[in-house]
């Protein structure tokens, strides 16, 4: 990579330690991109063996090493300076994943007083920390510590009353009762600190211990923010919130350990992070040349950072899809309820009216994809063509949808007690769909219509204020005839024994800022834009990133991480806000962001923002496809990689419902066609594939390709297409020609290379296909007001597929209360 001149404008760094990888992001004063660079812990520190970053050996699964984080911003900073004139950082800004740093007691280096001649590695090897191997935010092995933690609170409600969260999995407070009760005891005995771990990397950034900022303590499952209502001050405006004492008595065992855990824990920062936490340690400066005054900003999650990147107006909801789906949003009142998550804004002044992030989330994500992917395609691409074709749930008909309910993991309210796969045709239970092709559909659409639910019932609450979308043909004043329309949306939703009105899409986010690899599937953007009647916007870094590497959530090489891109937005708002006579005034985060980035696209002309720094080669250094951000490694056995591929390697379950149905198949398959072709229909087509002919097939049937085509009869609206079903026959049928059964467990695996040697082993003749990618979204035409931000429209919202959905949802909430309530 050229290096950077040492002339110009000023410059701001943001860091993000992600699971798979650790990423610096530097943008200028107009918060145009200058640089990236990354450290693939699989690629470049292959002496840890890790697998996307973590251990996935039994016992150390889902665990990631410390000495890792260490060594790895050894490389970046290396990588940064030998490219970039760091003398030009004016401020650091930073984000880090959901994980722990086990300190010991021993003493330890002065982080302020480190010889700028030592890598930090040997400043802290890993014989430093109590637990040098910590939980990721993937594991779900305290699951039933939280669950316990929330029943010596009194339940979900008392819980969130008290610490605003309920039972999860995630919660720090859980993961410190797990260590004290399952690990050995001088883990916990001879631990003296402990530190999230953007607390973590800011502190090694700093020079000086930083304590986590009040948006991550919301989150521990052991903070009582000010503004609670059941808190000592009543939740009067302004108040200072506390560690409770009550969980930390139950996390330590005793009230002595739990004021130990206190200490352990630190001071939060409640500045509202609009001001410096520090400067640059003197161990950056003497060792890579930043200035001593560089600014150093609060670090805080990498979920709300990326949240931040996008500068999220009020009425937006960000979706970011991964190993962990969320769907966030701001909000205007602090009232916590076990709907949903509620965090203080990670970058506002104090001075500032409070503002907040709700948060709905999903466990089973990627996972859930990965498998169905496994299971039923074996290749993205006819994922992505079978979750286009196949009708809203996964029937032409009324009466006979068809609904499934993925939980393989673990999840919180009101999924802290299910398990398993549940799969409904006409309201019954069933093992199997009797089409399997109607699987991704059916998942997908499950997760997208979850937190759809989820939403309107969160609205309910009044936690976002006022309404969200104004009917743009409504007159200013409520007319006689909206109130009979009030009157009978009541009467609807009292019929449907729902507490919203399903066909109402006025409550609904106004723009849907969607990242994640999810996010690059054509199908699923279109059916997200259907589902919340709203258009789907994509922040075009990751659109041109999807045309090298779709199916990952890291972002291809040379393109920035959307959580470092957010901390260096933070960095020059922070950096602003400290000059004196800037005139920012109290300009909140979000306004400041859009009134720069506008501001420089009337300078340049309209140019779009750049995307990326020599970002033309494929994926991550040294080919590795890993992890968390790329990857997920699935409980049913080996990792199964999002980023492509990947046959059923590990996959017992998978491996056993093709071993036990596909002989019945089979024969089902083979009567229907004789029923078709003896009342003189079309067939099931020559050659059936995954997706090839049958009830969804492209050579005609009851969904034929030429309804693709009309996109599902919803209209002409604008929306990214996906490759045809046509051209997708040859590619996904067996690679054996005639010899080989055409069935939909036969689909090749799209990592093999070489499929014309595989055919050959099995003594196949003729052309083989190999299997066509995925083709990933492309930018429809943008407004201004979205393209100076760097988001490209990829989905339209559509009327008519929105009612279709709307009448599915009361059906999905009956059938989703069953599962709770295990009736099914």
């Amino acid at each position: 990579m050229p290096t950077v001149h040492k002339t110009g404008q000023a410059l701001f760094l943001g860091l993000e330690l992600a699971t798979d990888q650790l990423r610096a992001t530097i943008v200028d004063e107009s918060l145009e991109l200058v640089g990236v660079e990354s450290v693939d812990f699989d690629a470049e520190l292959p002496e840890y063996q890790t697998q996307g970053g973590i251990f996935t050996t039994p016992g150390d699964a889902y665990t990631t090493p410390v000495e890792m984080w260490i060594k790895g911003l050894d490389l970046l900073l290396e990588k940064l300076s030998r490219n970039h004139d760091l003398s030009r950082i004016k401020s650091i800004g930073g984000s880090a994943q959901h994980a722990l740093v086990w300190w010991k007691s021993t003493t330890v280096p002065s982080l302020s007083s480190l010889d700028p001649h030592v890598l930090l590695h040997n400043h802290f090897p890993a014989h430093s920390f109590s637990l040098p191997n910590t939980p990721t935010a993937q594991d779900i092995s305290a699951h039933t510590h939280a669950l316990a933690i929330e029943v010596l609170l009194g339940g979900p409600d008392q819980m969130v009353s008290r610490v605003g969260t309920c039972a999860s999995a995630s919660l720090v407070a859980a993961q410190l009762l797990r260590v004290r009760e399952s690990w050995p005891q001088d883990v916990w005995a001879r631990t003296g600190r402990v530190q999230l771990a953007s607390a973590f990397l800011g502190s090694l950034i700093s020079g000086k211990w930083m304590g986590m900022g009040e948006a991550e303590a919301c989150a521990t499952g052991m903070w009582v923010h000010g503004a609670n209502p059941s808190s000592i001050n009543g939740g009067q405006p302004g108040a200072p919130g506390y560690w409770d004492e009550g969980v930390l008595d139950i996390v330590g065992g005793s009230r002595e350990e739990g004021r130990r855990v206190r200490g352990w824990l630190g001071d939060v920062d409640v500045s509202g992070g609009g001001r410096r936490a520090g400067n640059v340690s003197r161990y950056l400066v003497d060792r890579y040349g930043f200035e001593p005054d560089t600014i150093v900003a609060s670090f805080t999650s990498d979920s709300l950072s990326s949240y931040l990147s996008l500068l999220p107006s009020p009425n937006d909801a960000v979706l970011s899809f991964g190993p962990m789906d969320t769907l966030m949003t701001p909000a205007q009142h602090y009232l916590p309820t076990r709907l949903y998550n509620l965090f203080p804004h990670p970058a506002q002044d104090a001075g500032e009216k409070r503002k907040y992030i709700a948060v709905l989330s999903s466990r089973n994500a990627d996972v859930a994809r990965a498998l169905v992917r496994d299971m039923y395609t074996k290749s993205w691409s006819a994922f992505d063509r079978l979750v286009a074709i196949v009708p809203p749930g996964g029937s032409i008909g009324l009466d006979d949808k068809l609904f499934s309910f993925w939980h393989l993991q673990s999840d919180s309210f009101p999924y802290s007690y299910v398990n398993g796969i549940y799969r409904f045709e006409t309201g019954v239970k069933v093992p199997e769909f009797r089409d399997l092709r109607a699987n991704p559909r059916c998942l997908v659409e499950s997760q997208v219509l979850s937190f759809r639910v989820k939403w309107s019932r969160m609205l309910a609450t009044g936690v976002l204020g006022t309404p969200r979308k104004a009917n743009s043909t409504a007159s200013s004043s409520p007319a006689p005839q909206s109130q009979s329309h009030a009157r009978a949306s009541a009467h609807l939703m009292s019929s449907l024994g729902l507490s919203f009105d399903p066909y109402d899409h006025t409550p609904l986010p106004t723009r849907l800022l969607a990242t994640g690899a999810a996010a690059n599937f054509p199908s699923v953007a279109n059916l997200v834009g259907d589902v919340f009647n709203a258009p789907v916007y994509v922040p075009t870094s990751q659109v041109e990133a999807a045309q090298i590497t779709p199916h990952r959530n890291a972002p291809a090489r040379g393109f920035p991480g959307r959580a470092a891109l957010g901390a260096s937005y933070v960095a020059r708002w922070v950096w602003a806000r400290d000059r004196e006579g800037m005139g920012v005034g109290l300009v909140g985060f979000e306004e400041e962001g859009r009134r720069v980035l506008g501001k420089r696209w009337v300078a340049t002309g309209g140019a779009l923002l750049r995307t990326n720094v020599n970002g033309g080669g494929s994926g991550t250094p040294g080919g590795s496809s890993g992890g968390a951000g790329s990857a997920v490694s699935s409980s049913f056995g080996a990792s199964t990689g999002v980023g492509g591929g990947g046959g059923r390697s590990g996959l017992g379950l998978g491996a056993t419902v093709f071993v036990e149905e596909e002989e019945d198949e089979e024969l089902e398959r083979e009567r229907r066609e004789r029923e078709l072709q003896e009342r003189g229909g079309i067939g099931l087509g020559g050659g059936v594939g995954v997706i090839g002919g049958g009830m969804y097939g492209a050579g005609g049937g009851a969904f034929g390709a030429g309804l693709v085509g009309g996109d599902l009869g919803f209209g002409s609206r604008m929306r990214t297409q996906t490759g045809s079903t046509v051209d997708s026959l040859g590619s996904l049928t067996s690679a054996g020609g005639a010899s080989a059964p055409s069935t939909a467990f036969t689909t090749p695996d799209p990592n093999m290379l070489s499929a014309g040697m595989a055919a050959a082993a099995n003594g196949a003749g003729g052309a083989v296909n190999s299997p066509t990618p995925l083709t990933p979204v492309v930018a429809l035409p943008t407004a201004d007001g979205e393209a100076q931000l760097g988001l490209a429209k990829v989905a339209d919202a559509d009327l008519d597929a929105f009612m279709t959905y709307a009448a599915i949802v009361p059906e999905y909430c009956r059938l989703e209360g069953m599962v709770i309530k295990a009736l099914a």
